[in-house]
């Protein structure tokens, strides 16, 4: 299995392959981190970015990875963060400030690698960050020795499993139905003015994202072994969700696949 060494961002949510992560950046720690990231970046692009033979040289798409995963147990934000004072709050500084003595404990052990498209500077040092989800991973080990936390993780390949084109089509039947119900009379969607992918994985965690479930429905949807058993369990939460919504007097059309902002 391939493994790497990589930052760490923990967050109060779950991302997924394929999904965009936009991140307001303020705490020191993952200042510290997208300064690193940008230099890294920096570096590879002055690099000749061809080989003897013409071949592009893979590793210049490496410098701006980092590994979001999602929070069991801890802050998302220290107590010590510009603007989110807690007189109750011990002073906590360093990189696994909130996250304790053992910070990997902290955290749900499978996360997904997030590349970041844009990393953007402000006068007052925070940074605006577009990042996108790409590949799974495993946890193996959180070091806290350095300015920010680091992990090392190990690969998860996406295996198809059993039935899994005709599961992503019924799951595509459910979800247009659950969002009809969500939307209201208005029936405003997703997919509004676009078309869902007919990819099963990709149909997976698109519906895994844009669902609205908490965080340990969404974590056991990416930690799914395969496509097949993620797409299942979409159908039996979608159905039952559906059915929740039905008996409710009214909702309010949400906007599916923009989430806030995450604050670090």
């Amino acid at each position: 299995m391939t493994t790497a060494r990589l930052p760490l961002f923990p967050l109060n949510s779950v991302l997924f392959p394929g999904l965009v992560l936009p991140l307001n950046i303020f705490e020191e720690r993952y200042r510290a981190m997208m300064r690193d990231l940008s230099k890294a970046s920096e570096s590879a692009d002055s690099a000749d970015p061809a080989g003897a033979d013409g071949s592009s040289d893979a590793s210049a798409d490496d410098p701006r990875r980092f590994v979001v995963v999602a929070i069991r147990d801890g802050r998302e934000v220290a107590p010590t963060a510009p603007g989110m004072p807690d007189a109750t709050s011990m002073t906590e500084r360093g990189p696994a400030a909130g996250f304790g003595s053992d910070p990997i404990q902290a955290f749900h052990r499978v996360g997904c690698i997030a590349d970041a498209a844009t990393i953007r500077e402000l006068e007052n040092g925070s940074y605006e960050v577009l990042a996108t989800g790409t590949k799974r991973v495993k946890l193996l080990s959180v070091d806290a020795s350095g300015p920010y936390l680091t992990a090392e993780v190990e690969e998860l390949p996406e295996e198809p499993g059993d039935s899994a084109g005709a599961l992503a089509e019924g799951v595509l039947r459910a979800f247009r139905s659950y969002q009809k119900r969500l939307a209201g009379a208005r029936e405003r969607s997703l997919t509004t003015g676009a078309e869902l992918p007919d990819e099963p994985s990709v149909v997976s965690y698109l519906v895994a994202a844009a669902t609205v479930l908490d965080i340990p429905a969404k974590q056991r949807l990416l930690q799914a072994p395969d496509t097949a058993t993620r797409l299942r369990e979409e159908l039996k939460l979608l159905r039952a969700e559906t059915a929740v919504i039905r008996h409710l007097p009214s909702l309010p059309a949400v906007e599916l696949t923009r989430d806030p902002t995450s604050p670090n």
